[in-house]
């Protein structure tokens, strides 16, 4: 673990966050807003408002506030699952007994709500070019299980791969999109807005995104009967009566007043936020630029938000790092690092950074599941990035990346910090 002499002592003052809140003042209003007016529920001007406003900074005709990203991915699972084959009965999920395609390389909120409705997660391999989804992968899919009729892709750390490219191998195959927004909000391709590539969407609110209310998210749709649908599912399924007439299962997922203020002041700051983050990477992009790393790759054609500052260490560049389930070791070497010291050295000077997403195939819950490669590879069980000869692309990326502090209040002063410290960890 490096740590420069004249910070051997005393850390950093001030914690360097890896994403943190941001408040600005507006945030405060709306919330007094709806205790002032006694709106303090599931319904009332912010909620309103936070829709409007979401549905037209992504570019589509309708969104939902619910209380959750990971609410509003189950209902776009419910509805595509109703779409494709149906309503189910009443104990069956939407999607049951369904394969589905799934980003491999993402938080597992992304393909949880696949397994609540009763569906089978079929893990596509990451683009090495853009660390999402992998379209030649989607498409050698298709080929080897022409029956699968629902996509969920995710955009990670807001770098968008090529969405558009995922959507139209969807449409060729008759297959519907569920598009992961979550980390993605105001990053685009080709000019397009992240949130409107898919058949449905849905976008983050937590505390560490690039705008919060502390928690919560939208669904997003150009469909007006499944929004209401999804609203109708959000507040218990109840039915238009006089009384609490039930006749579907419903959840306890509709955003509360309170929480869509903050979103609703958060809004008027979004890109502002993303502007901040654009430095934070291009301070990093410089600071390190003649060592044996690479920064998120930026796809041609589209405009990230720069939610996630990362970067991955060139392989000839590692030291021996070795992952169990919950614990790991490495073994130090002159010249060379791994993700593990960097972690361990930007930690002792007051700063959070955390490993690159663990890809769902080598979750335990998820190992028996099939990961497809762009090759037409099929493969499962595997705790190594290399399997049986052919690359595994996500675990690669894996073993060699780190998330960088990327908080938008960190100063350059501080920057300039992590960048030593990381920077020494090559010495």
């Amino acid at each position: 673990m490096f740590i420069p002499e004249n910070h051997k002592i005393e850390k950093n003052p001030e914690r360097i966050w890896l994403s943190s809140p941001t408040m600005h003042g507006p945030e405060f209003e709306y919330m007094k807003e709806a205790y002032d007016t006694n709106w303090m529920s599931t319904v009332g001007k912010n909620i309103n408002e936070v829709e409007k406003i979401a549905a037209e900074k992504a570019e589509v005709k309708y969104a939902v506030g619910l209380s959750a990203c990971t609410a509003a991915l189950h209902l776009c699972v419910k509805l595509a699952g109703e779409r494709l084959y149906g309503k189910p009965a009443i104990s069956h999920g939407a999607v049951e007994g369904k394969k589905v395609f799934c980003s491999d390389m993402t938080f597992d909120a992304t393909l949880n709500p696949v397994v609540y409705e009763g569906g089978i997660p079929i893990f596509i391999d990451t683009e090495r070019e853009s660390w999402n989804m992998d379209p030649v992968a989607l498409e050698k899919a298709f080929e080897m299980y022409p029956e699968v009729k629902l996509v969920i892709s995710a955009e990670l750390y807001g770098f968008p791969g090529r969405m558009d490219e995922i959507k139209r191998v969807c449409e060729k195959h008759g297959a519907l999109l569920i598009e992961d927004a979550a980390e993605a909000m105001g990053a685009t391709i080709d000019g397009r807005q992240c949130g409107s590539f898919g058949d449905y969407a849905a976008i983050s609110y937590n505390g560490n995104k690039i705008i919060t209310g502390s928690s919560g998210g939208c669904l997003l749709t150009n469909s007006l009967e499944d929004a209401n649908k999804a609203r109708k599912w959000s507040t218990q399924s109840r039915e238009n009566a006089p009384w609490y007439q039930h006749e579907e299962v419903g959840y306890n997922y509709r955003m509360s007043n309170v929480i869509a203020g903050v979103v609703r002041g958060q809004y008027e700051y979004l890109e502002e936020h993303i502007a901040q983050k654009k430095a934070v990477y291009e301070r990093y992009k410089a600071g390190l630029t003649d060592l044996p790393v690479k920064m998120n790759p930026i796809v041609e054609g589209t405009e990230p938000n720069y939610w996630l500052s990362s970067l991955i260490i060139d392989e000839s560049a590692m030291c021996k790092q070795v992952r169990g389930e919950t614990d790991v070791c490495y073994m130090p070497e002159h010249g060379k690092t791994c993700p593990t010291e960097i972690l361990e050295s930007i930690s002792s000077i007051n700063a959070e950074g955390r490993p690159i997403w663990k890809p769902m195939h080598m979750q335990p819950m998820y190992r028996m599941h099939e990961v497809v490669g762009r090759d037409g590879s099929l493969r499962c069980r595997t705790n190594a990035y290399i399997a049986g000869g052919v690359e595994d692309i996500g675990a690669d990326i894996f073993q060699r990346g780190v998330c960088l502090p990327s908080d938008n209040k960190m100063t350059a002063e501080e920057q300039e910090l992590v960048i030593e410290v990381i920077r020494g960890c090559f010495e």
